[in-house]
């Protein structure tokens, strides 16, 4: 916990009163109404009193306060009083300037403009700035600056001789907002003895009707058979995969009969893999053939996404009515949709929808052979899928905990293995790590309610500290510190600090209103 006591003092006089130059007539009058600090922020109040000015025509002057300590200086916002011509002009330029121009006016504005001419007309301004205190101002003073030309030469400094009164400000105590330090545990995965994987590839291939052979060149063929061709040669090429199996899955539609629905889709999907056996040297047993059924789901979410008539009802009649024929009530779900308003939801189906539901699918398995951690270092660069969560893990423990290349990894192995509860953990404590919150609770989200470990309860525990919850963060914290995490202990001290010292602030805040 850090106190500081800070004290700004600025000279000025109680009257600023300034005389006659050539770019200008009569005098001008400044006079400092307040000069405080609060909290962070350091207050200016002065009074600009230019009744009695009549500037040059052409001319412009610039009235600049500014902070200025022994090694730095802060110009404040200006006041410009303006004579007549170079006034009018000021105007014709601001009310002709395009949005581009008038945004980057805005950026840096002066504080006011005034008319320096007329000058029986009473011209005052009550000028009031905050701005951000910072550890130099200590030993600023404020002093008036003077630009009468705008060229580009520096600002004078104006009659400060004459300024002699000091103004010390109330010190004001200010408590530094307490940084917490997490305290973080990861999770090693399980090691992998035998890394089985999948890969899997749809295609939408085109049959003249009641065919069940392939023909490459028809219709939509080249390119599906491309997808499923391009898959397999992908893994072939992998020296450090062993194929175990090339599964081809055939779906179908639902129209016509079940039977007539099976023999279709095993023909199709036997044909395909014919098709594949001619192109790749793989024994012809590991392809394995299965009817994947009436493609229902397929159905379902076609029909939720797109404008079909009926919609909701066929939605219905999909969720609630078995794919399966009551012979008893006489009844299908197929049926259903068939009679549904005459049929004219089915004969859209029919048309629009079925055709894309006739799909088989290629599910290649495969074992990955296990690396080293110099062996894993080159396969992260090339082919990161390869890598176990084990592996994965070992490798960033190489790196320094914390450093960009370590949270990398677990953010590499959460994108691999999604739904994975340790990869999740362990990148919500990566997240956490640089205090990421919105990434540590997307990943704390996905496996809430699988995992009850320690490192979970930490990792909950500390987002909630990061998001001021307490209270909440206490709960799981002391969840995580029962089953011996070192790491939740240390949390739960940086929670005792961290409420102690909001406390302090606002009382402190309090003292200062």
């Amino acid at each position: 916990m850090k106190l500081v006591f800070i004290s700004v003092i600025f000279i000025l006089g109680a009257t600023g009163v300034f005389a006659q130059q050539k770019e200008y007539a009569g005098k001008m009058h400044i006079t400092p109404l307040s000069l405080e600090q609060k909290g962070d922020s350091v207050y200016v109040k002065l009074n600009f009193d230019i009744a009695g000015i009549n500037v040059d025509s052409r001319r412009s002057i610039s009235l600049i306060p500014t902070l200025v300590a022994p090694d730095k200086r802060l110009n404040l916002p200006e006041v410009m009083v303006k004579g007549r011509e170079n006034y009018n002009v000021y105007r014709r330029e601001l009310a002709l300037m395009g949005k581009r121009e008038r945004g980057d006016y805005e950026k840096n504005p002066p504080y006011a403009v005034l008319e320096g001419f007329k000058s029986t007309n009473n011209k005052q301004i009550a000028y009031q700035v905050a701005i951000k205190y910072e550890p130099w101002m200590a030993q600023a003073k404020l002093d008036m600056y003077e630009d009468l030309c705008g060229c580009g030469n520096a600002p004078r400094r104006m009659g400060v001789s004459q300024l002699v009164n000091l103004i010390t400000l109330e010190k004001v105590r200010v408590l530094e907002a307490y940084s917490i330090t997490p305290h973080l545990a990861y999770v090693q995965p399980a090691v992998e003895t035998v890394k089985h994987r999948e890969v899997i590839g749809e295609a939408f291939l085109d049959f003249v009707v009641n065919r069940v052979d392939i023909r490459p060149d028809y219709m939509n063929n080249p390119r599906e058979l491309k997808k499923i061709t391009d898959l397999i040669a992908e893994v072939k090429r992998d020296k450090d995969i062993t194929l175990r199996a090339i599964n081809v899955m055939g779906y179908a539609s639902p129209e016509g009969t079940l039977e007539a629905n099976r023999r279709l889709s095993e023909g199709r999907a036997n044909a395909l893999a014919e098709y594949l056996s001619t192109r790749f040297d793989y024994p012809r047993d590991l392809y394995k053939v299965v009817f994947g059924g009436e493609n229902w789901s397929g159905l379902r979410e076609r029909v939720e996404s797109s404008s079909l008539p009926y919609r909701d009802q066929v939605l219905a009649i999909i969720d609630t009515i078995p794919a399966e024929i009551n012979y008893t009530q006489k009844s299908s779900r197929k049926k259903a949709l068939m009679d549904l308003q005459g049929g004219v939801p089915y004969r859209y189906m029919l048309k629009e929808i079925f055709p894309s539901l006739r799909k088989a699918i290629c599910k290649i398995d495969f074992e990955v052979r296990n690396f080293d951690i110099e062996q894993a270092k080159e396969v992260m660069k090339r082919r990161p899928q390869n890598l176990s969560l084990n592996e994965i893990f070992l490798l960033a423990n190489t790196y320094k905990e914390g450093s960009r290349e370590f949270i990398d990894l677990f953010e590499t192995a959460v994108r691999l293995f999604p739904d994975d509860v340790t990869a999740n953990v362990n990148a919500a404590s990566a997240a956490l790590a640089r205090k990421d919150v919105p990434s540590a609770q997307r990943y704390l989200s996905k496996v809430k309610g699988r995992t009850g470990s320690a490192e979970y309860y930490n990792a909950a525990g500390m987002l909630q500290m990061l998001r001021g919850n307490y209270d909440e963060a206490e709960i799981l914290l002391d969840k995580a510190s029962v089953m011996g995490l070192a790491a939740a202990k240390q949390n739960k001290e940086e929670l005792t600090r961290k409420r102690a010292n909001s406390y302090e602030i606002e009382s402190i805040n309090r003292e200062n209103r």
